[in-house]
């Protein structure tokens, strides 16, 4: 049975961590959104679950996973389930547990970038906000990116097994994650993060590593990978990193 994905089908935005787990393992999944209404499918099917009209324990919003009657909310929650089944996890329990920890630690970074262009509310347009965006991008640029991505450095450093993954020996879920906030930055923040990357050449050549799977690769190549746009958590507005 296929893996039954929800998210909004025309942004990335938090939903593409799951995918690229997803896209990695070679795991059957349907992008529900993404679908047809006549399947079943669409934005309908989703709205349904978070109405509460499809379970008793409606997920809060997406993305959100249905395998069978399981039903998970939260990427990080998602990525914990399907670590073990995709085998994109650590056998031993504290190492899955570390991976959980830098999974939260990258969710914290992906909210932080969503706040740098709306800092004030979310039923807010970004035109509603700009001047205290302006300053939260400026903080976020300065000090923020600089300590996440100097922190994800800090454990390929530290990773008894090698530089070549934050986990272990092998690439897990955590390792596409910190590939997606790489890419997610590089296009909000380019600048800002060219710079940081330099000062973290474990980093930049992780990402380089994720990107160069044969399974990613196609992805990325593919008309499933959509682009990074305004409407996703990572935006670019050039007057954010002026």
């Amino acid at each position: 049975m296929a893996y039954e994905l929800y998210y909004w089908p025309t942004i990335q935005g938090r939903g593409e961590f799951v995918r690229l787990a997803l896209q990695q393992a070679g795991a059957d999944y349907v992008d529900i959104a993404r679908g047809h209404e006549d399947d079943g499918q669409g934005v309908p099917a989703l709205t349904a679950y978070l109405e509460g009209g499809a379970t008793t324990r409606p997920p809060f919003a997406p993305p959100f996973l249905k395998d069978g009657d399981v039903v998970v909310g939260q990427t990080a929650a998602i990525l914990l389930y399907l670590g073990p089944k995709l085998k994109l996890a650590p056998k031993a329990e504290a190492d899955r547990l570390w991976a959980h920890q830098i999974q939260m630690t990258i969710a914290d970074l992906t909210a932080e970038a969503h706040d740098s262009h709306h800092p004030v509310g979310l039923a807010l347009y970004y035109e509603d906000q700009k001047k205290e965006a302006k300053r939260r991008s400026k903080e976020f640029r300065k000090q923020r990116i600089p300590k996440f991505l100097g922190w994800l450095e800090t454990i390929l450093s530290a990773n008894p097994a090698g530089d070549q993954w934050l986990v272990g020996d092998k690439l897990t879920y955590v390792d596409l994650s910190a590939f997606q906030v790489v890419q997610g930055l590089l296009y909000a923040f380019p600048k800002a993060t060219k710079k940081t990357l330099k000062e973290t050449p474990k980093l930049a050549a992780l990402a380089v590593r994720v990107a160069d799977q044969p399974r990613i690769k196609a992805y990325l190549e593919s008309d499933r990978r959509l682009p990074f746009s305004e409407e996703g958590v990572f935006r670019r507005y050039e007057e954010l990193e002026s």
